[in-house]
């Protein structure tokens, strides 16, 4: 049995949950939280950066972060996720972008998170929303095709939208509509993403 440390609201556990679903490899998976803060939780021995998601293997191997360990998910199934030829270039650039997305969307949640509002630099959370925001306006323009083969590019952009609606109040939906029935269209073609839905 494989272990995936994650914590059910991780965005990018949530990436690697969905692509072990799709890849028909959920039932070869057991799912372990992980307390990123706690330093008792075995997951600073488990990777030394002390983040998730980690997937220890049953050869003891643990691999790190969620771009490797789907690499590896799709390894395992005989692919599936991860397209072969030029198209794999195109699909996990879809999936930096999307990670992206995710990146600066939790450095504005882990600052108003871990500093006091009057310590808190506006600067560098508008810094990390620009991002997003140029993000967004790119995947509206060029990224709302959803073929019926998924790839892990399709994953990521469902998982970062998913973490804007957890933590931003799904704000970006007004001003994106081709992502909003994108990801619509996606959740409909991919029961694992509602699955894996949390409550704020």
């Amino acid at each position: 049995m494989l272990i995936l440390r994650s914590s059910p609201a991780s965005p990018f556990g949530r990436k690697v949950k969905i692509s072990a679903s799709l890849l028909g490899l959920s039932d070869r998976i057991e799912i372990v939280p992980s307390d990123t803060l706690n330093p008792e939780d075995s997951i600073r021995q488990q990777n030394p950066l002390g983040k998730i998601p980690a997937l220890i293997l049953e050869n003891g191997e643990i691999l790190y972060d969620s771009r490797v360990i789907i690499e590896y998910l799709d390894y395992l199934a005989g692919g599936g996720v991860i397209p072969a030829g030029e198209e794999r270039f195109l699909a996990l650039r879809h999936q930096a972008l999307a990670d992206g997305i995710m990146d600066a969307a939790l450095l504005q949640v882990y600052e108003g998170r871990f500093r006091a509002t009057d310590r808190q630099e506006a600067k560098w959370v508008d810094h990390q929303a620009e991002k997003v925001k140029r993000a967004l306006a790119h995947a509206e323009a060029h990224l709302t095709d959803l073929p019926s083969t998924i790839h892990v590019g399709h994953i990521a952009q469902a998982c970062a939208l998913g973490y804007l609606d957890l933590r931003f109040a799904g704000e970006w939906r007004s001003s994106y509509p081709k992502l909003v029935a994108w990801l619509d269209a996606f959740a409909s073609q991919v029961p694992a993403f509602e699955h894996t839905k949390v409550k704020a």
